[in-house]
């Protein structure tokens, strides 16, 4: 039974935008705040990064959950809750007392945005189908995705600096609110679009209790090598857990989590391995530049912040220019133009140096890295959600949301641990740009290879048709 509504497709457009660009702000605000949350609170270099880790890995984990509950029980209805969620827990985290507390609620914020994202998503997939008005539809998105993402490094090295770290999770509380009250008016009541069975909790449970145990594990290396007994049987646990997954997936009585059958559709597999590898490489870059400009050059928050808006303005500019080429070229060649272009930036990111300064080893990367990770947002959620039916159009949203997320968790443990063993327990400028330059050229080596798999895996499509005049999309409503 398909989704009905009788919301108006521009209301419904102002929702998500709103929406995407909360859930995206909070992925990047906490980054560089996270030497003052540090000190607030006692975390030590390995639990800081599980501020990070406990919203990717539950964001991630669950959002096919997500996705299958916004299409088993109508997507304004978990929309709803997954705001409600996400800021009672943003609240609750700007007043944590403890490093547990914090890491709680974020935990609590990634169940939260698991719920809100793939509805959201779902929602704009099945109000714009095709055509014209789908393109501009993903160009806000993809827009306001760049935007919440880039500029939430700026908006929390301000609040950290001249407010408290307390405010990266505070600001979420009122832009929840607003959403919400956005959702109940401008999205129409929706039915379920499937029917049956209850969704698979215990396929969402085992996936990101796996993915949390992969994670643990990689992260732990810097106290225990790589073929210690503890890394060993932590990381055959994670994968005992994630082998149950796949297997309660294919023999599960009720509706799986997730339909294994839909990775016969290329588009789906090309674009969420593509999606993985540029999750990976974006979340490490956010952290490694954030570090570099505080720890490396000595700038402050509020500064370091500033500093990222080149970034943003670029992703936003990508973006944009994503929507006009995207009359005429089909999103495969975009996407491999756009991941090119990121691998480029990322390559020189690399030669970063510990005497160096913003004007020339930040600026000039920054710009290239972010269009060409513009490029990319709107091409690869269309893809992602090609030849897909309606009545799993909210699980295939989840599970593109679930890519990113657990490729920025795994990305982040993974090159972090490098950076980690290139520095040592050195903390002199020289030692910590050696070990996020080299962080920074892994992220463009995973870069080329998802391009490789985007080249290999995607089939070529013919150009969308060209509509007269060409028409590029005003972000300012969005934006309100």
């Amino acid at each position: 039974m398909f989704e009905k509504s009788n919301a108006r497709p521009g209301l419904v457009l102002a929702t998500v935008a709103v929406v995407q660009f909360m859930v995206s702000l909070d992925l990047s605000v906490v980054n560089v705040g996270l030497p003052q949350i540090a000190a607030g609170l006692g975390f030590g270099a390995v639990g800081l990064t599980w501020v990070i880790h406990a919203y990717a890995l539950t964001f991630g984990g669950l959002l096919l959950l997500g996705g299958k509950a916004a299409d088993r029980y109508g997507r304004k209805r978990v929309l709803l809750f997954g705001l409600g969620l996400f800021g009672l827990a943003s609240l609750v985290g700007g007043f944590a007392q403890e490093p547990g507390h914090l890491v709680a609620a974020r935990a609590a914020q990634g169940v939260g945005a698991a719920a809100l994202a793939p509805a959201a998503l779902a929602l704009l997939a099945t109000t714009f189908p095709d055509g014209k008005a789908r393109v501009r539809a993903f160009g806000i998105w993809s827009a306001m995705n760049a935007a919440g993402g880039a500029l939430g490094v700026l908006i929390g090295g301000l609040l950290t600096q001249y407010a408290s770290w307390r405010w990266v999770m505070f600001v979420n509380v009122p832009m929840a609110a607003i959403a919400l009250a956005m959702a109940w008016r401008g999205v129409g009541a929706t039915a379920p679009s499937t029917r049956g069975g209850r969704p698979d909790v215990i396929g969402g449970v085992l996936a990101t209790a796996g993915m949390t145990l992969l994670v643990f594990g990689v992260v732990r290396t810097d106290q225990y090598s790589w073929t210690s007994p503890v890394t060993l049987t932590t990381l055959a646990a994670a994968a005992v857990l994630l082998a149950a997954f796949v297997f309660v997936e294919k023999t599960t009585s009720r509706e799986p989590l997730v339909r294994l059958g839909l990775f016969t559709n290329r588009s789906v597999t090309g674009a969420n391995a593509f999606n993985l590898l540029v999750g990976a490489a974006m979340s490490s870059a956010f952290y490694f530049v954030s570090l570099y400009l505080q720890r490396v050059l000595g700038h402050g928050p509020a500064m370091s912040g500033v500093m990222f808006l080149p970034f943003a303005l670029g992703v936003v500019a990508g973006s944009v220019l994503a929507v006009k080429l995207g009359y005429r070229f089909p999103p495969r060649v975009l996407l491999m133009a756009g991941g090119l272009l990121t691998a480029a930036g990322f390559g020189w990111f690399g030669l970063i140096s510990a005497d160096g300064a913003f004007l020339t080893d930040v600026l000039g990367p920054s710009i290239v890295a972010s269009v060409g990770f513009g490029l990319c947002l709107a091409p690869i959620v269309s893809v992602a959600t090609t030849g897909v039916a309606p009545h799993e159009a909210g699980t295939a949203s989840g599970l593109l949301n679930s890519s990113r997320q657990i490729g920025a968790s795994l990305g982040l443990a993974a090159l972090g641990t490098a950076a980690q063993h290139r520095t040592g327990h050195a903390v002199i400028p020289q030692a910590l740009n050696d070990g996020y330059a080299l962080g920074m050229t892994i992220g463009a080596g995973l870069l080329v290879a998802a391009v490789l798999i985007g080249f290999a895996v995607l089939r070529r499509t013919s150009p969308p048709p060209q509509p007269a005049p060409v028409e590029v999309p005003d972000l300012t409503p969005a934006r309100s």
